[in-house]
This record gives structure tokens, sequence and C-alpha cells, in this order.
């Protein structure tokens, strides 16, 4: 049976009490913040910055031709990324807008010779794009996963999450996210390694406990982000997950730094001693029904 890991093979002086296990855990965290990208966020957010952002009427358009779209892009820019589109498939259409050129008049550039011409929206015109699951070729860049095995933790963490009254799903609705939480209800993407699942799980379960109430007026998107992916390294790290740089890449993608996760320091140990104690007493109740069943 796996039971809560006490830290990894790596520590010199393995920690024995679950408070010693979560401030060496955050002290990790803040280490790999402290020294900065990871060589896989600055490779994912090269490749990401080649891709356009979109305008409102454009996203409706293409999740009106196609629902399942989760990164577009033209066909010559699939190109520069080493992909191409596969044969036979259907662009989405879109607008593009057409920039001209205004001219001034001579006597208006003689008396500022550095700005001659004025770029002006002239209108659009129609261009199409590709999603990556209609290109093939080079893989794009991934953040790094989490891996590791979670044993029994999952479905521990599955039943504290159903004491506290939260509705947990699992849809597809929420992709391309991980997960969601809405307050009193979680939504998982399914399909996710069982290592992944758990981080998701826990992720959005800090969220429910610290953000869905009056403290959310209090924090900003970047602090509440910070704050859920690093106890969801801690729980993860605890349960002998493989986390690398995995949490630190996903708070430095919403600007969260060390300096930031140490304000939220007793917050995240907190929250982190509640959930780590609820997978532990499920883990003594266990081997407790487990000795009963072996006496009768």
């Amino acid at each position: 049976m796996s039971s809560v890991a006490t830290s990894s093979n790596t520590d010199k002086q393995q920690p024995k009490t679950a408070r010693e296990v979560i401030a060496a855990n955050i002290q990790s965290l803040i280490r790999q913040l402290e020294a900065g990208q990871s060589d896989a966020l600055t490779t994912y957010l090269s490749a990401m910055s080649r891709f356009h952002s979109y305008s409102f009427g454009n996203i409706l358009e293409i999740a009106r031709q196609k629902p399942d779209a989760t990164k577009v892009a033209g066909f010559w820019k699939w190109k520069e990324l080493g992909r191409s589109v596969k044969k036979g498939e259907k662009g989405i259409r879109i607008l593009a807008p057409i920039i001209g050129v205004r001219r001034k008049k001579d006597e208006e550039a003689e008396k500022d010779i550095t700005k001659q011409n004025t770029a002006v929206l002239v209108g659009f015109r129609s261009t199409y794009v590709f999603d990556v699951s209609q290109t093939e070729g080079a893989e794009l860049p991934e953040l790094r996963e989490i891996s590791g095995d979670v044993g029994e933790n999952r479905d521990r963490l599955i039943a504290f999450i159903e004491r506290q009254c939260i509705e947990l799903v699992f849809t597809e609705r929420v992709a391309p996210a991980l997960g969601m939480s809405y307050g009193g209800r979680i939504a998982i993407l399914p399909g996710q390694s069982k290592a992944e699942e758990f981080s998701t799980l826990v992720h959005e379960l800090a969220h429910e406990m610290l953000h869905k109430a009056e403290r959310r007026t209090a924090t900003t998107k970047v602090v509440r982000e910070t704050e859920a992916e690093a106890i969801a390294f801690v729980i993860g790290k605890a349960v002998g997950l493989e986390t690398g740089t995995a949490s630190a890449d996903y708070i430095q993608l919403y600007h969260g730094n060390a300096s930031l996760l140490a304000e939220s320091l007793e917050v995240i140990q907190q929250t982190s001693a509640v959930i780590l104690a609820a997978l532990e007493s499920s883990a003594t109740e266990t081997i407790a029904d487990a000795e009963l069943a072996k006496v009768a």
C-alpha cells in the first residue's frame, strides 16, 4: 500500500514531522524560483510567443468552426515552428486587418521629418489559420510533467474533497485547462496521468479552500495561482511524486516569484498541513480497518 512519503531520496537528513516535510518542500520550491526560468520554460515561452493573440470576434469564429481547437497559427507560421499542415485539412477562416499608409502633406512633413507617414486601418481581409491537430512535424515544446506513483493517495484525496461537500466532475469542457475551481465544484480534464491528475486536484482544492470566500477580494490572480501551485508542489513531494521544475515553471508563467511565495508562507503551510493530515488519517483508518478484518 502506498503511503504518504516523508521526503525525497536526495535529502541528507529526512524530515520526521509533517511540519518539517512542508517546510523542506517549500524551501525547495523557493530555491527553484530564485534560480530563474528553467530551460524548458524558456523554450516553451519562445515557441508560444509566435502564436498571435486574436480578437474576440476571431476567437468566436475559431470556436464556431473548430470547437476543439487549442493552438492556431497560419500556414507559414507553422512552417517556422517546424510543422506542416496535413494534406486535405480545411483552414479556419478569420479576419485579418489590412494596414495602409497615410502620407502627410508636404508642408506637414517638413515640420517633422521624423514622422513622414501614419499607419492606418484600411479594412479587413479573410485569411486562414490551422489548429495544431491539423499539422504534423516537430513536437511543440511542452512544460515538464509531474510523474510518479500516487498509489491510494488519489482515492484519499477524492474522499477528502467529498467530505468538504465539494462536487467533483471529470469533463472535457474545461480543456485546454487541466482543472477549474468554481466554488463548491471542481472540474477536472479526464485523460491525465495519475500523477498529473493528483497534482491538478490538489491545486484546485487549494483554490476552493483559500480563494472562493472573502479572502479572494484581498488577493490577485498572481497570488492565488502562486499559492495553489505551491500547495500542489508541497503535497506532491510529500507523497513521493517527481515534480522537477513543473510547479516553478507554472508559477513563473503567472509572473509569480520567490518573494511573492514567501509572503504567503503561512497560508501555504497551514493549508498544506490540513490536506496532508487528511491523507495520513485516511491511511491510518485503512490500516485499522484491515487489522479489524483480520480479527473478524
